[in-house]
């Protein structure tokens, strides 16, 4: 798969800060990315060199093939983290006005704000100033804004804050929507629920630098620590092997019985011994969440 967007080597610096230490990202065509770090770490620096709102001090970057320009400007959707919108104008007159600074022909804008409105039931709204509005009903609108003009790159940074739980499913639903009809998308979030959700990819920024890239879910599997949570028949007690399996504590509010195997046991070997000596429903293998990965990572 062809890159969309190609970070080699930036180095960005603020005031004796020291804000990217020659990070390199590579972001394939099509895909959804996830840019992850605790605060302080550097993505949003990096976003906005994407963004040509800053440029690195040194280092390239390239967008489908070429040194990214100001006319590749209009194909990129930004969210930024800081939302603004002017709290006075009408919510369908600055989606408008939005979508026709990025090229949209004004019959085109206004044709997609109505949809977009009633897609996100903010149908009612459309000649209210947006200082009436709800912050999540803001963040929608904003949200539209960001999409309206079709970009081929769309870039997200913290989109779920703010939303309580139902509607930040409605906005991952429209993430992936957008990313069916081709849009690359690269967001960053401290959800990691989110990143297993809908990411394909991550890079994770710690200190300035990259500590932690690949697909996913093989990075799931780097990181996976040989447990197993084993499903028993009710009311039954695992026998145990100590020259197999230590036992586990189980996850809190969980029924699941978990034992991680000793140093150089085979999951086949485990998982026979155990069948044969209990009475199992089934087992699976434990991958560890992106979260405990963000925090094994940045923390070690």
């Amino acid at each position: 798969m062809d890159n969309f967007i190609e970070v080699r080597d930036v180095v960005k610096q603020y005031d004796g800060h020291l804000a990217l230490n020659h990070v390199s990202v590579d972001v394939p065509q099509g895909c959804i990315y996830g840019l992850l770090g605790p605060n302080g770490a550097g993505k949003t620096s990096l976003i906005r060199i994407i963004n040509l709102i800053t440029r690195p001090d040194s280092g390239t970057v390239t967008l489908d093939g070429h040194p990214i320009v100001e006319d590749d400007v209009r194909n990129i959707g930004y969210l930024p983290e800081e939302r603004g919108l002017y709290k006075k104008m009408k919510v369908g007159d600055q989606i408008v006005y939005l979508a026709r600074l990025k090229g949209m022909a004004k019959a085109d804008a206004q044709r997609e704000m109505l949809e977009w409105l009633e897609r996100f039931d903010l149908g009612e709204w459309r000649n209210k100033k947006l200082e009436a509005l709800s912050k999540g009903m803001q963040q929608k609108v904003q949200f539209i804004a960001t999409v309206i003009h079709h970009p081929r790159l769309l870039i997200f940074d913290e989109p779920f804050s703010g939303f309580d739980p139902v509607n930040a499913d409605q906005l991952k639903a429209e993430i992936l929507r957008l990313n069916e009809q081709g849009s690359t998308i690269l967001f960053s979030t401290h959800n990691m629920e989110s990143v297993e959700a809908v990411c394909e990819r991550i890079t994770l920024i710690n200190h300035s630098q990259v500590v932690l890239e690949g697909r996913v879910d093989e990075i799931r599997q780097q990181h996976k620590k040989n447990i197993i949570a084993v499903d028993l028949v009710p009311g039954c007690k695992l026998e145990t092997n100590d020259q197999l399996f230590t036992l586990m504590p189980p996850p809190p509010g969980s029924r699941e019985t978990l034992v991680r195997l000793c140093d150089g046991v085979a999951m086949r070997d485990a998982i026979a011994w155990l069948n044969e000596h209990n009475q199992l429903t089934g087992f699976h293998e434990v991958l560890p969440s992106m979260h405990e990965i963000f925090v094994e990572t940045v923390k070690g």
